[in-house]
C-alpha cells in the first residue's frame, strides 16, 4: 500500500501540469498514467493567451520583461472562427505572444520533467481499474508492470481524459450534447500535395482541413455534417480516409504511408459538478467538445493552474473556509462557455446553402474591432472573469491582472516576475497602499507583500493577486483582513 497527498490519475500535460505545480509546493505527488512514455500524436498543439499568460506566471514560458515602452504596444495574431478568416487576437504586449505553438507531447514532456525534479513520483505504466473515496481518503487500486498496486491518498485529480476512469467509477452526472459530425483526422503521405486544398476548405459536401508538407506528411482532417459514424471506435484506415477526402473536395486525392489515424466528433459533454468529496476531475475527463479552434488543451491547463495552487493550500492548513469548492464555482462556467462556442462554430459551419446569408453577415461583423475584439477574448479565454468569493460586491475581484512594469526596492521587475514562486501578492501602491501592510501583516506566512510603484496609475492603492493570476482582492470591497481570511484562513497566532 502506497501513500501519498494527492494521486493524480492521468499523465497527459493536465494532469503533469498539475503535479508539477504541486511538486513546486512541496506537496507528496504520484502520477498513475498507462502509457510507458509519452507518445507524439498529432494532437493539440496551440496556446491561447490566458493559457500563455497563466503559465508564464508560474515559470512554464518565458516572457517579456514588462517595460513603459511595451505597454504602449499590443500584439495579434490573425485566427479564424468556425474556419472563417478575418479574427484577430490581441493581448497586451507585456505578455508572451497571443498564440503560441506548442506540441501537446512537448508540454507532457517538459511538465513531467519539472514535476520528477520537484520530487513528484511518476508511476507510467499503471493503468487504474478502481477507485473509491470516503470522507477520510480515496483508494485506488492500479495494474501496473509487477501487478496489482493499491493507494490512498487525501487527495486525487482525475486528469485521465474523455474515456476518464475516474469519472465513470465514481458516478459523476454531466450534462451532455449527442454528436452530428463524423470527422476524421489522419497524418499521411499525400503523393500529390497540389490536389489538397491547403488550411479550412468547405465544399457543398463538409469541409477538409490540411497542414500540407510536400515533403514529409501532412495532417487532413474532414468533416462530414451529415451525421455521426454508426460506430465512433471503428478502425480508420487509409483507404476511408482518403475515399471521405475525395468525397468532399470532388477529386482524387492520392496518399499513403498513414503515420496515425483517428476519428472524432462534435459529441460535447460537461460534468454537473467538479468535484465530488476528495476527488476532482480536470481536462477532458471534465468537459470535452468539438476541436475547432484549440481550446480543449487550454481549457484544461487553466483547470490545472486554478486547483493547483488550491490544493496546496488546503493541504497546508493555510486555505479559507471551502476554499476547494471555488474551483467548480470558477471552472465549470468557463467550460460551459467553451462548450457553447464551438457549438455555435459548429452550426456555422455546416454545409447547407441556407446558411450562407448568416456565413455572409458573420464576415462583414468580423471586420468590426469590437467584434473581433470580443470573439478573440471568448478563444483564447481572456474575456474569464470568476465570481467574487467575498460576495461584497468589487468590480475587479476574479479579473486576470495584466502583466505591468513595477518597481520596487530591489529595481524594476514586473508582476509575472513577481508571481513566479507561487505566492499570492498583496501590492501596496504608493505612501496610502503602505498604510495598508499592517492590514496583512497576520498573513506573512502565505502572503508575499510587496511594496511598490508602478509606471501607470491603478485604480487603487492596493491589490491582493491570487498565484494564478487573478485578483483576489481589490479596495472598493470587503476589508483586507475579511479578504485573506476568506482566501488563506486565519492569521498566525489567533484561533
Amino acid at each position: 500500500m502506497t501513500h501519498t497527498q494527492v494521486l493524480v490519475i492521468g499523465g497527459g500535460p493536465v494532469g503533469m501540469l498539475v503535479a508539477a505545480e504541486l511538486g513546486h509546493h512541496g506537496v507528496a505527488t504520484v502520477v498513475l498514467e498507462v502509457e510507458p512514455r509519452t507518445v507524439d500524436r498529432p494532437k493539440a498543439g496551440t496556446l491561447h493567451a490566458r493559457t500563455v499568460q497563466g503559465l508564464a506566471r508560474r515559470g512554464h514560458l518565458p516572457g517579456p520583461l514588462a517595460t513603459e515602452e511595451l505597454l504602449r504596444r499590443g500584439s495579434a495574431e490573425a485566427f479564424h472562427f468556425a474556419g472563417a478568416p478575418g479574427l484577430v487576437i490581441t493581448a497586451p504586449a507585456t505578455e508572451p505572444g497571443p498564440v503560441v505553438g506548442r506540441s501537446q507531447a512537448d508540454l507532457e514532456r517538459d511538465f513531467e520533467r519539472r514535476a520528477r525534479e520537484r520530487g513528484v513520483t511518476v508511476l507510467r505504466g499503471h493503468r487504474v481499474i478502481d477507485i473509491a473515496s470516503d470522507p477520510d481518503a480515496v483508494r485506488v487500486t492500479a495494474q501496473g508492470p509487477d501487478g496489482l498496486r493499491q493507494f490512498t491518498a487525501e487527495y486525487a485529480v482525475g486528469a485521465d481524459g474523455a474515456r476518464s476512469t475516474v469519472r465513470e467509477r465514481l458516478g459523476f452526472t454531466a450534462d451532455t450534447h449527442p454528436a452530428t459530425v463524423s470527422a476524421l483526422l489522419g497524418l499521411v503521405r499525400l503523393t500529390d500535395p497540389d490536389t489538397v486544398p491547403y488550411g479550412w476548405h468547405r465544399t457543398p459536401r463538409g469541409w477538409t482541413v490540411a497542414g500540407v508538407s510536400p515533403y514529409g506528411h501532412s495532417r487532413l482532417i474532414t468533416m462530414d455534417f451529415r451525421g455521426p459514424h454508426p460506430d465512433r471506435h471503428a478502425p480508420l484506415t487509409l483507404d476511408e480516409l482518403r475515399r471521405e477526402g475525395e468525397r468532399i473536395v470532388g477529386h482524387r486525392m492520392p496518399m499513403t504511408d498513414a503515420r496515425f489515424l483517428s476519428r472524432f466528433s462534435d459529441f460535447a459533454r460537461l460534468v454537473r459538478n467538479f468535484r465530488q468529496g476528495r476527488v476532482f476531475l480536470a481536462g477532458d475527463a471534465a468537459h470535452i467538445h468539438f476541436p475547432v479552434g484549440g481550446q480543449g488543451l487550454n481549457l484544461g491547463l487553466q483547470d490545472a493552474l486554478n486547483l493547483s495552487w488550491k490544493l496546496a493550500h488546503t493541504l497546508a492548513g493555510t486555505a479559507g473556509k471551502d476554499l476547494l469548492d471555488t474551483y467548480d464555482i470558477e471552472r465549470r462556467p468557463a467550460g460551459q462557455r467553451v462548450i457553447d462556442n464551438t457549438r455555435a462554430q459548429v452550426a456555422l459551419m455546416r454545409p447547407d446553402p441556407g446558411l450562407d446569408p448568416l456565413r455572409d453577415l458573420f464576415a462583414e461583423l468580423l471586420e468590426l474591432d469590437a467584434v473581433t475584439t470580443h470573439l478573440g477574448h471568448k478563444i483564447s479565454a481572456q474575456e474569464t472573469v470568476y465570481p467574487g468569493r467575498t460576495g461584497r460586491g468589487s468590480r475587479w475581484e476574479g479579473q486576470f491582472l495584466p502583466n505591468l512594469p513595477i518597481t520596487t526596492a530591489d529595481g524594476p521587475t514586473d508582476l509575472t516576475r513577481l508571481l513566479l514562486p507561487g505566492r499570492p501578492v498583496l501590492l501596496l501602491l504608493g505612501e496610502a497602499g503602505r498604510a495598508r501592510r499592517e492590514q496583512g501583516a497576520g498573513w506573512a506566512h502565505v502572503v508575499r507583500t510587496v511594496s511598490a510603484s508602478t509606471a501607470r496609475p491603478l485604480p487603487w492603492d492596493a491589490v491582493l493577486v491570487r498565484p494564478d493570476g487573478y485578483i483576489g482582492w481589490a479596495p472598493d470591497s470587503s476589508s483586507l483582513g475579511d479578504a485573506l481570511r476568506d482566501w488563506f484562513g486565519e492569521p498566525r497566532g489567533q484561533a
